[in-house]
């Protein structure tokens, strides 16, 4: 400043300026006149000056031109409120933050121009008519005229330059997008994105561009609803509603709709009603624009209150009815604005500012602006005869001080400037790094997610069910299926087994049908139904030739007896698919996850499969014991299982007791009094999980040497991509000392090269071997156009299920009705190439006897229960005959098991035949002898 009278005026203000970053002060209309009128440019000189302080140091200021355009002065003073609602006419080089926004002033200038816009005799009859019969209703003319506007001042932009975010209208919609997003979370991240995106760029466009209509969400606007709740405003018409609700659009459209009717007719037959309503929105929208605890702290990161300056505030534009307007609009409302006036008038309009404070010449200024708050609350009560202007200080200048100062200096008087913490910390640059940081976590966390388990969304995903990728082979689904995991997702061809096995269903068949089943359970039966878990080898492997054959055939029987309790047990049954993997071999994490999934569904009484012997069968079986869930394997052949966990029950042979009945075919083999070579080939598993190859093995080495024959070392065989190398193994024993028996522990797949190459080595091609193997080999199909064996060499072999005959069981009647609609086809029988292996029919018993003891008395049972009721089991007319566990004590051998010991001989023309040496049906606790089992030859 260069003179002593704006020094002291910048001093006041940087004051006002110093209390408003921590309070709000009342902020007084500043009217500045000299005391010689040769001095008034001076004065205006003074305020130019400020303004030029004010925006160097930062404050949104405006500036009022010298002359107006307009019929009347109050006019002029409206149209200047009107050009203050441009948000470029608070630009500063050194603003802070950003622009202000003015929708309460925009909307009174869309009003007012839609008047404009009408017949200059609305809201009566036009010139001439004579009569207002026929012609459309006033309040409908201006409603459509402020469509046709979109509720926007005439020739404003359609898109406005930043959304208004803070807003309900948009935070509606945007509120509807995180709905949208929330439901469909639970699908692929990319589908939710899109949609929400889509959803999005919808609203903004129903909101901002189709022309001819008024915004959606307009009830729920900032600026209707200050239009409709503002004291100001005279109320509507009688019989009009006047309130705005969230729940209650079309009330609340009525509402604004009548309210915009009402001051439409007063804007346009009151000129003072004009002006203090545009001030009123004016004031309204600042002090909304420093509201500090709004959405972004705005009002913490303006530290300035914006600065209207009127260097020559006079009738030409207007000024001295603006400052009247603001003292008046001030005076009749509750809450206090932030705008900072400071004006200068010619010593001739002083006179028009009489009611105003007057400020004695040479007052400090700190001391005039104290004497004014003062006063200020006295002087706003209208009952007082002589009113003041309350809001207006006039501050006479002398001529002495508006003279420059002697050392020709500038001098400059500031506020302290340091950025608020607001600023610093939650500005739009944070936003930004803020957001791309969330963003790249999001995004990191979906990949994350996307990686680990099955089934992700953008943010969650279905934990009961993981990814493993293991070396080539394709990536397996591990764990539990809940929500909409399916395994066969995960298979190629939906889980279809290969045509040699001639198994006609498919996993994905399967999966649907158990998913409407339980479907039907929940919605018919709640409260009244157990769950059971299926666990079993669901995937498959390229590199390992291997296919879910095996699971498939499991899950058949799951479901089959699923669907025939459920026809006709009061007490439902739901199941469950849980994927062991490729051989079982990530059994144990799918215990995790059933065990994991048990803990919040008390339904789930039990589990069926673990149908593979490997070297985590122990931790299997440690694991759902701890989750106090019963198992029944229908498959699983483990001597050690039944002796160490008491959870643990098995349809199925053990493999010590397979291999002594196999010791009554080896007795016959065997000569008295002669030396008898035998040989136990068997896999490697050194590299696998295999135990069941290990447990075959060692009790069939027991059994060879209890039958008096002289044992070659046991032999081991490597796998290398699913074949087997047994050429090595074969050329030396054939051509030194030829065992007259062989004890096979291997696999299924397996026998076939073993018989090429009995049949090409010189040594054993011309002599009689015997080969003896367990269970595995119930899966093999012995035919021509499948499985068979070489001349001289004799397969005996042990088989789980010794199937019923149809007319014990309505397991093939139930299985022609539940299994054919998947493609099972005829005979419904034993003979049925699907159901020859027993997978199946066992897996069925094992289900129907865990249901037994989950559903005792006909009322749902617990685990605990379940798991006890398990030994009081006895079930006539399975498929493999009458599952007993009456006797079965824990820790303890079983009996009662089903047995099938089987003869396959090359037939002459070369094929195969199959003969039934001996067997015995479940529940049949007699032991087999050498007579039951004497060999077709001898017999």
């Amino acid at each position: 400043m260069t003179t002593g009278a704006g020094v002291d005026v910048q001093r006041r203000l940087e004051m006002l300026v110093r209390d408003f970053r921590s309070s709000r002060p009342p902020m007084p209309v500043v009217v500045l006149h000299a005391e010689d009128a040769t001095d008034e440019d001076r004065v205006v000189g003074l305020v130019e000056e400020l303004f030029a302080g004010h925006d160097a140091h930062g404050s949104r200021c405006a500036v009022a031109p010298a002359e107006r355009e307009g019929p009347t002065e109050v006019r002029r003073a409206a149209g200047l409120v009107r050009d203050l609602g441009d948000p470029k006419r608070w630009d500063g080089r050194r603003a802070l933050y950003r622009r202000y926004s003015f929708p309460r002033l925009r909307l009174v200038r869309a009003i007012e121009d839609a008047v404009g816009e009408l017949d200059p005799d609305w809201p009566g009859p036009p010139s001439g008519t004579g009569t207002a019969q026929g012609l459309a209703d006033p309040a409908q003319t201006l409603l459509d005229q402020l469509a046709r506007q979109r509720w926007r001042p005439k020739g404003s932009h359609r898109w406005s330059a930043r959304l208004n975010l803070f807003d309900m209208a948009h935070i509606l919609p945007a509120s509807l997008v995180a709905v949208l997003a929330a439901l469909l979370a639970r699908t692929d991240w990319s589908i939710a994105l899109a949609s929400g995106a889509g959803f999005l760029v919808l609203l903004m466009l129903l909101d901002n561009i189709l022309p001819g209509r008024a915004p959606i969400f307009l009830w729920l606007r900032r600026e209707s609803r200050w239009f409709m709740t503002t004291t100001f405003l005279r109320a509507a018409s009688p019989g009009r509603p006047t309130e705005v609700s969230l729940l209650r659009p079309v009330r609340s459209w009525n509402a604004i709709a009548a309210r915009a009717h009402d001051v439409a007719e007063a804007l346009k037959t009151g000129d003072d009603f004009q002006l203090q309503l545009y001030v009123l929105a004016l004031c309204e929208d600042l002090r909304d624009s420093h509201r500090r605890w709004s959405w972004d702290l705005r009002g913490f990161k303006r530290t300035r209150p914006p600065v209207l300056l009127l260097p020559r505030a006079s009738a030409a534009n207007g000024g001295i009815e603006l400052i009247k307007a603001v003292s008046d609009v001030r005076s009749r409302r509750s809450e206090l604005d932030p705008l900072l006036i400071v004006a200068s008038v010619s010593l001739t309009d002083v006179t028009r500012l009489q009611r105003s404070v007057i400020s004695q010449p040479g007052t400090a200024p700190w001391t005039w602006y104290q004497e004014w708050g003062r006063n200020l609350r006295a002087g706003q009560s209208p009952s007082r005869a002589l009113a003041e202007l309350p809001w207006v200080i006039k501050v006479p200048l002398p001529s002495d001080r508006l003279v420059p100062s002697a050392d020709g200096q500038r001098h400059c008087a500031k506020a302290l400037s340091r950025p608020s913490a607001a600023r610093l910390v939650w500005s739009l640059h944070t936003l930004v790094l803020v957001t791309a940081l969330l963003a790249t976590g999001v995004g990191l966390r979906a990949a994350d997610l996307d990686e680990r388990y099955c089934s992700a969304s953008l943010l969650t995903a279905n934990k009961d069910t993981v990814r493993v990728e293991e070396g080539p082979d394709p990536t397996e689904c591990i764990g539990i299926a809940t929500g909409g995991v399916r395994f066969s997702d995960w298979l190629a061809d939906g889980g279809k087994a290969p045509r040699r096995e001639q198994v006609p269903w498919t996993v994905r068949a399967l999966e649907q049908s158990i998913s409407a089943e339980n479907r039907k359970v929940v919605e018919e039966h709640p409260g009244n139904y157990v769950t059971v878990v299926y666990l079993g080898p669901l995937s498959a492997s390229t590199g390992e030739r291997t296919s879910p054959v095996k699971g498939i055939e499991e899950l058949a029987g799951v479901y089959l007896a699923q669907a025939a309790i459920n026809d006709t047990s009061t007490v439902q049954l739901r199941v469950l698919v849980a994927n062991g993997g490729v051989d079982m071999r990530h059994q144990v994490r799918a215990a995790e996850a059933v065990a994991e999934y048990a803990a919040d569904d008390p339904t789930v009484v039990g589990v069926i499969g673990a149908g593979r012997d490997l070297r985590s069968s122990r931790d299997t079986a440690r694991v759902l014991r701890d989750a106090e869930l019963p198992v029944v394997s229908g498959t699983n052949s483990a001597t050690y299982l039944p002796r160490e966990f008491a959870n643990w029950f098995s349809l199925a042979a053990t493999d010590e007791w397979q291999a002594e009945q196999l010791g009554l075919i080896a007795g016959q083999l065997r000569t008295p009094g002669s030396r008898q070579y035998a040989l136990v080939l068997a896999r490697d598993t050194k590299r696998t999980h295999d135990l069941y190859t290990d447990e075959q093995a060692k009790y069939g080495e027991e059994m060879l040497r209890q039958q008096g024959y002289t044992l070659l070392g046991q032999r081991r065989y490597a796998v290398t991509s699913g074949r087997p190398g047994l050429e090595v193994h074969t050329e030396e024993f054939c051509r030194g000392r030829v065992p007259s028996v062989i004890y096979f522990a291997g696999r299924v797949e397996d026998v076939p090269p073993l018989m090429t190459q009995l049949n090409t080595e010189e040594g054993c091609a011309s002599r009689d071997i015997s080969v003896l193997t367990g269970d595995d080999l119930s899966k093999a199909n012995f035919s021509a156009d499948g499985q068979g064996v070489t001349s001289g060499v004799t397969l005996y072999h042990a088989a789980l299920a010794k199937l019923s005959s149809e007319r014990r069981t309505l397991f093939y009647r139930n299985a022609a009705r539940y299994l054919s609609e998947l493609g099972m086809v005829r005979p419904h029988s034993s003979a049925n190439p699907a159901l020859r292996s027993g997978q199946t029919a066992l897996a069925h018993d094992a289900t129907q006897a865990l249901h037994k003891a989950a559903s005792r008395s006909g009322q749902p049972q617990s685990r605990a229960a379940t798991w006890v009721n398990m030994r009081t089991v006895r079930l006539w007319g399975m498929a493999t005959g009458t599952i007993d566990f009456t006797g079965a004590r824990p820790y303890a051998d079983r009996e009662g098991h089903s047995i099938v010991l089987n003869e396959v001989r090359g037939a002459a023309d070369g094929s195969p035949r199959l003969t039934e040496v001996c067997a015995r049906s479940a529940g049949d606790a007699r032991p087999l002898t050498a007579a039951h089992c004497a060999l077709p030859g001898a017999r």
